[in-house]
Formats: C-alpha cells, structure tokens, sequence
C-alpha cells in the first residue's frame, strides 16, 4: 500500500516564518496522512491501559489525550517517529536544525487532531 501527502492548500500563506512553512508544506500533510495509523496508536495504547473514554467527558478526554501525549514519553517517541519516517533527507536536515520547536509543533498538531477525533 502507498500512501500519498496530501496538499493542504488554505493553510499556505504569504509572510509566513520558516517553522510555519515547513509545518504547514511537511509537517500537517504527513500527519493528516497518517492520521487512521495515529488513531489506532492511541486506541491500542487506550486499551493497553485499560483507559475507558466511552464513560469520561469531553473536556476529560481531551485533557487526557494531552496528559499521555506530554507526559508519556515512550508513547510520544512512537508518534513521533511514525511522523520523521515520512521526511526527505533534506526535510530531515531542516527539522534536525530546530528539532525541539519542531517536536513540539508535531505534538501540539497531534493533540489537536486526537481532540477532535474523540
């Protein structure tokens, strides 16, 4: 199975910072690519740990998804990597030379996206 980046077209603007484009043009389209793989990531780590969320509120769970993405580390390794295994050489050199802001902008994307997944 091949999987393709999508174009994300609206969130490209003019007057953009380097860390805003190379998210916007690399790091949203590998996510929203892997998105189904990120959710079944967190659907496994939820069962794993015997985490129910059909019981918990909304603002509960969203807190939740926060918590295991900041907190536990082996877990946000792995989303991490599923997102860096999708980047060029080149996009790997430009993400190496800022990897912590960057870092943190792939988990705050992936935080979101679970958010409004769940």
């Amino acid at each position: 199975m091949t999987k393709e980046r999508p174009v994300i077209k609206k969130i490209i603007k003019e007057n953009m910072s380097d860390f805003e484009l190379f998210q916007n043009t690399t790091i949203r389209p590998i996510i929203k690519m892997q998105h189904e793989l990120l959710l079944a990531f967190l659907n496994s780590y939820l069962k794993k740990r015997k985490i129910d969320f059909s019981s918990i509120s909304e603002e509960k769970k969203k807190l939740k998804i926060k918590s295991i993405l900041e907190k536990d580390i082996q877990f946000r390794n792995m989303v991490l990597g599923s997102i860096l295994g999708h980047f060029s050489v080149d996009e790997y050199k430009e993400y190496y030379t800022n990897a912590s802001e960057m870092n943190r902008r792939i988990i705050k994307i992936t935080i979101q996206r679970y958010q409004d997944s769940f």
